[in-house]
Parts: structure tokens; sequence; C-alpha cells
């Protein structure tokens, strides 16, 4: 499904909407596109479930802040959804907590039976530099997140024992009943709360973990940045998340990466700009300068005649394009400086240029009587 990319725009509120305008219009288009409002009609059910995820997303407001600076991809972050059975669209958004806030219960999936548990996502922030950036690195960051229980195997129950199925919900992790609201009859669910959602009951538990089956401990692991990444972009690694309660699917890991200025070169896209500076005379007649690069400096040649402000470009002395071995250029500019002092010979030969190209130049005596004014203020 292709999710809208401005989930202001798909709820029709503006940037600054408070949480009424947000939740107004989400009742809105719950009643016009809810599947049992629209039975059939695979195009309502799909808005409606774009519409859900916009909601759930802004109504966050750690959520809607992550989408705000970085988009969608970046509120899959912590405070997202748990997973499981409470995520029946498969899109990131909790619908059991969304119709518990406007049905009083959480909206049934109709498997009759509870989903697996999911932990929890994660979130760093790498500091690279340009030249890792660029070129890609390897990251070895340590994080103190819940881990499986080695102790019982991540069940949950102490060595020798094993859980069993909650008798009251059959495993579900949850009771039905059938209300009546405005879209119709529906089908609610709640927490079962003989096994608290869990759908088992440990008569014994570990006393290792207490009964979660994971445990906080400092965990190491690499993060592969690959050459190309940008300022500000995330990194996904699937499963390296905080664990999940008694043996479900891990969580995520997010890393948002940092990328520190360069004192020397600027990128601009997948090029990047430096500058050269150069004296009038070397501009005039021509020289061979170094110039910073990813590589370390490398020679440039500068024209004779070259102006200030004029663009030399080294091909291929860019940034990689993201998982690809072509680079951007490296695009100088030439700043040519004007000294603000000279020494009496270097006027003097100044002079003689002049008048050899027949140049009007300030007078020696006005410029004498200007510096010695000058001395006085």
């Amino acid at each position: 499904m292709s999710v809208a990319t401005d989930y202001y725009e798909l709820l029709g509120v503006s940037r600054d909407a408070t949480d009424e305008d947000l939740k107004r219009a989400y009742r809105r288009l719950a009643r016009e596109l809810h599947p049992d409002a629209n039975p059939g009609d695979r195009a309502a059910e799909e808005r409606f479930k774009q519409v859900t995820v916009a909601y759930e997303t802004l109504r966050d407001p750690e959520r809607r802040q992550r989408y705000d600076l970085f988009g969608p991809e970046a509120t899959r972050g912590p405070g997202g959804p748990a997973g499981g059975g409470s995520d029946p669209f498969g899109f990131g958004v909790n619908l059991g907590d969304l119709f518990e806030s406007f049905f009083g219960g959480q909206a049934s999936t109709g498997s009759g039976r509870a989903g697996a548990r999911r932990g929890s996502d994660a979130e760093v922030i790498l500091d690279l530099t340009l030249a890792e950036a660029a070129f890609g690195c390897e990251r070895e960051i340590t994080l103190s997140i819940p881990v499986p229980c080695e102790a019982c195997e991540a069940s949950g129950a102490r060595a020798g024992t094993t859980p069993t199925t909650c008798p009251d919900c059959r495993g579900a992790g949850q009771v039905q009943r059938v209300r009546q609201s405005f879209l119709g009859q529906m089908v609610t669910s709640s927490p079962c709360p003989r096994c608290r959602g869990m759908g088992e009951i440990i008569a014994s538990p570990c006393p290792e973990c207490r009964g979660e089956g994971r445990r906080t401990k400092e965990r190491s692991l690499t993060v592969e940045v690959p050459s190309g990444v940008d300022d500000g972009a995330t990194l996904r690694v699937a499963g390296a998340g905080p664990a999940a309660v008694r043996g479900g699917v891990a969580g995520d890991l997010y890393a948002h990466l940092r990328v520190a200025p360069d004192p020397a070169l600027e990128r601009s896209g997948n090029d990047l700009v430096a500058r050269a500076h150069v004296s009038f005379v070397q501009a005039t007649l021509g020289t061979t300068v170094e110039v910073a690069s990813l590589e370390g400096p490398v020679e440039l040649a500068i024209p004779a005649g070259t102006q200030s402000g004029t663009v030399l470009k080294l091909s291929g002395k860019g940034v990689p394009r993201l998982r690809s071995r072509h680079r951007g250029d490296l695009l100088v500019t030439v700043v040519v400086e004007i000294p603000t002092k000279l020494q009496e010979a270097e006027e003097e030969l100044l002079r003689q240029l002049a008048t050899l190209r027949g140049e009007e130049v300030t007078p020696r005596e006005q410029g004498l009587l200007s510096r010695i004014r000058s001395s006085f203020r």
C-alpha cells in the first residue's frame, strides 16, 4: 500500500492542528471510510488504513515530532507500535490503542488467537565525519537493552516447567464482546484479566527474569554505514532492538546519522564545494595550488587570467552516490585576494604596469596624504 507522504494533508488538517482537531478529523473520515460502512470497497479500506496510520502518528507528540523532522520512516522508533496482534494491517499502527480511545475496547482482528509478541524499537545517534559518511564505515556501539533470558530460554518459566495456555481466553490473550457503535455492530476485545493479555499462565516464574523471559544487559553490535549517506539519514537494523516478552520477535534499532561539518569541504548533494585562495598575480599569470579533498590535499591548476568566483571542477572527487561506485565532483571556487598593504617596491612595479597598460590609478601624492590623514584619526 502506498501511504500518503503528507499525513496532515491526508487528514485534512493544518500542520499546527491540535489534538482535538486531529480527533475530529479522524472521526469524520472513519465514519466515511470504515470497511463496515463500505463492504467490498477495497479502495475505501485502503484509504481507511492510511488515515489510521496518519492519525496514530500525529496524535502521539514524540512520533509527531519525529515525523515533522525526519518524515514517515522515523516514526517507527520508540513510542511506536509494540507489534503483534495489535497491528492487524501491518503498518506500524497500534489499532488496539486507537479503538480503545474511541470505542472503549480493542478492534478484533478476527483471528481469535494472540499474535506473536514484538519488542519495542530502540534509537541511537551515530556521529560521523564527512569522510565516514562518504565512504561508509563500521561503527561498534554498546546498548543497555532487554535480551532473552538464558536461564529460562526466554520462556519466563522456571527451569523444568513450561507455561500453560490460559483457560479463560484459550491462548488468545483477549476476551471479546459485541457492542453497537456509530459504525454499526462491532466486535471489540480487551486484554484477558487472568493472563493479562499474554495468552499463557506461568505457575512458577523464572527467578532470574521474574517471568518476563528477558533481562536488561549491555549488548555490543556493529552498525554498517553504507557509502554516500547524508546528515539526518536513518538506518534500520532489523531485529537488533530490545527483546520481546517471553520469546517474541525482537524490535528494530534505528540509527540516526549526524555528520559533523568539515572545516574545508561543504557537501552539496553528491558534490563537494571548496575554495582556493590565490593572489591577483597568481590569478593573472596562472599557478598550481593544493586544495582539500576526501583523500587529502590534491593539486589544482589555476589557468592564467582566472577571475575571482570562477568554479573549477575536479571530476570524480566528490561523494559516492548511495550504494553506487559513481561519485560526484569537487567544485572549487577561486577567490582572488587583493593585498591591502604594499611595500614601496611592489607599489612602484604596479604603477609601472598601470602606465604600460594605460590605466589611470590614484596618484602617489594623493595616496600619501590619505595615509597621513588616516594616521591622525
